[in-house]
């Protein structure tokens, strides 16, 4: 240019660009022309330094919303499953968690023998129909109230449900004796200072002879965990020399340290037999429930007999037969061998009176 020019003009500004912070601005071609709209006033948008990772980071949250919502729907359907299913698994005994308390009584601790599950199901089940616990007269046999006994309490029919089913099963199992020669469940609740004394599970009148027999057995499941006291006793029990060897009684309430005692632990279980197996009462198998000191024990009583207690006694003393092989006995003459138990009496009926032709 010579003198006297105009000065060049300077070059026009570049198009904006798409710029991630720190790097090279590359253009933006939008469809149809034109550029893109600047954002900060210097013709760039910019962007967080790198975008692969905020995308990933939205990509990942969703991810564990939809994991979290496949957890909880498994978590939900074994929880049904758990209940819907509880007779056909809750019935597997492991031998490796019994222990021998005492053999005279004959006493058995199975540790973990109910779930977590088991426990709350039996505890709501019985929360809203706790009525005060009574005890049998010696005499008539009829139940009435007792300092002895000052518990509440309430019974659980066997078919209540699939859970309550399963117990029973898994009852039956462990002890080898039928479930249909065991009352239903009791569930107790033993608030603080509440306790029952010194007492036997097996009867000593005709009235309650008569459904069952003598009780055989009991099984006293722990459903929640006590604070302090609530332990079974049993005072006049004769404990094995290598348990004495390895326990101590620093952590029993005073009432436990007077005999052989089991701790309430959530989920154990105490089976104790209260006759001798010829039959014979046993004077060993006398029990307390010790007086609960803090907090409140939760448990569930199972009374095992001799033989069926569902069976019905009815009308003009029971004219039936109780077992399907009735016939063939009084057939090989037993009503006459063995009257006590085909026949038996107006206040305890035998088991094969119609075969035995006294009706």
């Amino acid at each position: 240019m010579g003198n006297g020019g105009s000065s060049p003009r300077p070059p026009p500004p570049p198009p904006p660009v798409f710029a991630p912070a720190g790097g090279p601005g590359v253009p933006l071609d939008f469809p149809g022309g034109g550029s893109g709209i600047p954002l900060d006033g210097s013709g760039f948008l910019t962007l967080p330094k790198d975008p692969f990772r905020l995308y990933a980071r939205t990509q990942m949250t969703r991810l564990f919303t939809l994991l979290s919502l496949i957890l909880f729907w498994i978590s939900f359907c074994f929880h049904q499953s758990l209940i819907s299913n509880a007779g056909s698994f809750s019935s597997i005994i492991d031998p490796s968690k019994v222990k021998q308390i005492s053999w005279k009584p004959r006493a058995f601790v199975y540790e973990g023998f109910l779930s977590d599950l088991e426990c709350d199901h039996l505890i709501a089940l019985a929360k809203s129909e706790l009525k005060r616990s009574a005890v049998a007269d010696n005499e008539s046999g009829k139940s009435k109230l007792s300092a002895v006994r000052t518990s509440s309490g309430m019974f659980i029919p066997k078919a209540k449900d699939a859970i309550v089913a399963g117990i029973e099963e898994k009852i039956a199992t462990w002890t080898f004796l039928p479930k249909e020669n065991g009352e239903d469940i009791q569930v107790l609740r033993y608030e603080h200072g509440q306790k029952y004394e010194p007492h036997y599970d097996y009867f000593t009148d005709k009235v309650n002879i008569a459904r069952g027999g003598h009780r055989l057995a009991t099984v006293l499941m722990y459903l929640s965990d006590v604070g302090k006291g609530g332990e079974t006793v049993f005072p006049v029990a004769e404990e094995p020399i290598r348990r004495k060897a390895s326990t101590t009684n620093e952590d029993l309430s005073e009432c436990a340290k007077k005999g052989i005692a089991v701790k309430p632990r959530r989920g154990d279980a105490l089976l104790f037999f209260s006759l001798h197996p010829t039959a014979v009462p046993d004077p060993n198998s006398l029990h307390a429930g010790c007086p609960v000191i803090e907090g409140e024990k939760w448990s569930a009583t199972k009374w095992i007999h001799v033989d069926s207690f569902d069976k019905d006694l009815g009308a003009g003393g029971n004219c039936t037969d109780m077992n399907a092989s009735c016939q063939r006995w009084a057939d090989l003459g037993e009503c006459e061998k063995n009257p006590e138990y085909m026949v038996g009496t107006p206040e305890l009926p035998g088991y094969c009176r119609r075969s035995c032709k006294m009706c």
